[in-house]
């Protein structure tokens, strides 16, 4: 089965007993369609751990459990609503063909790498703004 939720989304809750809460992915199973959410409230598993070695304690610890996939829906960064997911194939100016991961109700991208490029992108911008800045304030100090 193709995954549509990968490691790092935030998603919500649609099915079973945590329903309507919304937390991020922490792992992606495929094997099993099963996803590890991390978030406030979430189900936890109780599991026994043995020491590995003479310094660590071993214990009953807490971890997050896993849901199907088929639970959660994706939350869209830009409109912040629950959503489908739709896949929009671009080549690019090598002929290589790139599948991103789209929403369904407000057509922006779902792919962190796609985001956060456009995010450095314009950091980029307003770090050469300033830096323009700063150059012609000095210039400007200098003919006076």
């Amino acid at each position: 089965m193709s995954m549509n939720v990968k490691k790092g989304d935030a998603v919500k809750v649609i099915a079973g007993s945590d329903k309507g809460k919304t937390g991020q992915v922490l792992a992606v199973n495929t094997k099993s369609d099963r996803v590890v959410l991390k978030g406030d409230g979430l189900k936890t598993v109780k599991c026994f751990v043995k020491p590995r070695n003479a310094q660590e304690k071993g214990g009953i610890i807490e971890r997050e459990a896993s849901v199907n996939v088929s639970n959660v829906m994706i939350i869209c960064p830009s409109c912040n609503a629950a959503t489908r997911v739709a896949h929009n194939i671009t080549v690019d100016e090598n002929g290589k063909k790139i599948k991103t991961r789209v929403c369904k109700k407000c057509g922006e991208s779902l792919d962190v790498k796609a985001s956060k490029s456009a995010k450095t992108a314009k950091k980029a911008t307003k770090k050469t703004a300033t830096k323009a800045k700063k150059t012609v304030k000095t210039e400007e100090e200098n003919n006076n």
